[in-house]
């Protein structure tokens, strides 16, 4: 069975920042602002859920029977809240009518395999962890989390977000936040908790461009893209590659993501701007995979694995003790090469010390 780091505690981690739903939530739309605040007040019950669970322990769960296969099941809350709803789909059942169930399945497998093949884990604790999923939860229910057990997908109003399980990287993302639950498990809060975030964008894009069989250049480096729907002002709830152009909107805002220390955004909302201030790590990654070209996943996202899981990160780092940990990834697997050069040049570039 698997075991947490020492000090771990589980977080409650979502894909949509609380900061977007604030801004809906007093939308002049009433049915809007209805829907946002029900989200709101759901996510505030799973929080306490997660922390009441981290006391009393979570029940234990056994590996997958066969080793490096993924062993997944998909539950249906038919909308309500209560986990893990009925159980519609197991691993190696053959697809059904419900196109969220089988985009879950699928984006529970493509998880699996990057993981497995890019980088040698075996599902998100490296000892075969079963993953498991709930679709249509709750009433138009704006978001998508980790739960520090499972994935939960909403449907989205359909007026301003779309079903959870459309874009492959949502799945991923939430998915990685169990990854790092499970190895360098970074405080949720502040530039820890940033770095959290960025970590799940990172594989979140890293498992959208492995499915798609893309490369670093044809990559968008999108967050969500497909997620909002067809009247909102946007593309994706996150730009890596350009942070703070992935929406401008009347109802949702502008995104307030900056691309580097210059524009650090300090707050005491939604965790210490967990989901603001990643945007800063979330370019540096860019720029190291652009920077070397090819597959994202095989230098650049080998330089992330190695930094988040050798076990040398405490759970309070921040972005300058992050950065020189993954200048001295890059040098330990690859040497001082274009590698190391790449890192050092991409924190540099988002103002971020990294020697």
């Amino acid at each position: 069975m698997a075991t947490h780091r020492p000090g771990f505690e589980p977080v409650f981690c979502t894909i949509v920042p609380p900061h977007v739903l604030d801004k809906l939530a007093t939308s002049g739309d009433p049915q809007l602002a209805a829907a946002a605040r029900r989200t709101l007040i759901a996510d505030a019950a799973q929080r306490t859920a997660r922390r009441l669970t981290t006391v009393v322990g979570a029940p234990s769960v056994a590996p997958a029977a066969e080793p490096d296969k993924p062993q997944r099941t998909i539950h249906d809350a038919k909308h309500k809240q209560d986990l893990p709803g009925k159980k519609v789909r197991g691993e190696g059942d053959k697809p059904g009518k419900d196109a969220t169930v089988n985009r879950a399945y699928a984006g529970l497998g493509a998880t699996f395999e990057l993981f497995l093949k890019g980088f040698g884990r075996n599902s998100i604790d490296g000892q075969g962890l079963p993953l498991i999923a709930t679709v249509h939860f709750g009433e138009n229910y704006g978001n998508a989390f980790w739960n520090g057990e499972q994935m939960v997908f909403g449907d989205g109003d359909g007026e301003i977000f779309l079903d959870f399980t459309i874009p492959v990287d949502v799945i991923g993302h939430e998915l990685a936040h169990g990854v790092t639950q499970y190895t360098a498990n970074l405080t949720y809060f502040g530039q820890p908790g940033a770095l959290n975030e960025s970590m799940s964008d990172v594989f979140g894009s890293l498992i959208k461009q492995y499915t798609l069989g893309q490369n670093a250049e044809d990559a968008d480096w999108l967050i969500g893209a497909g997620l909002l729907a067809p009247s909102v002002t946007g593309k994706a709830l996150r730009s890596m590659k350009e942070p703070g152009s992935a929406y401008d909107d009347d109802v949702l805002g502008k995104d307030p993501q900056p691309a580097t220390m210059d524009g650090y955004v300090r707050t005491g909302r939604d965790n210490g701007g967990v989901h603001i201030n990643s945007g800063i790590p979330n370019h540096a990654f860019y720029l190291v995979a652009e920077a070397l070209g090819g597959n994202a996943w095989e230098r650049a996202g080998q330089i992330w694995y190695d930094t988040l899981t050798a076990g040398g990160l405490e759970v309070d780092a921040d972005f300058v003790t992050f950065a020189k940990a993954t200048v001295a990834a890059a040098a330990s697997r690859y040497g001082e090469g274009e590698e190391h050069q790449a890192v050092v040049k991409a924190w540099s570039q988002v103002g971020v010390p990294s020697s």
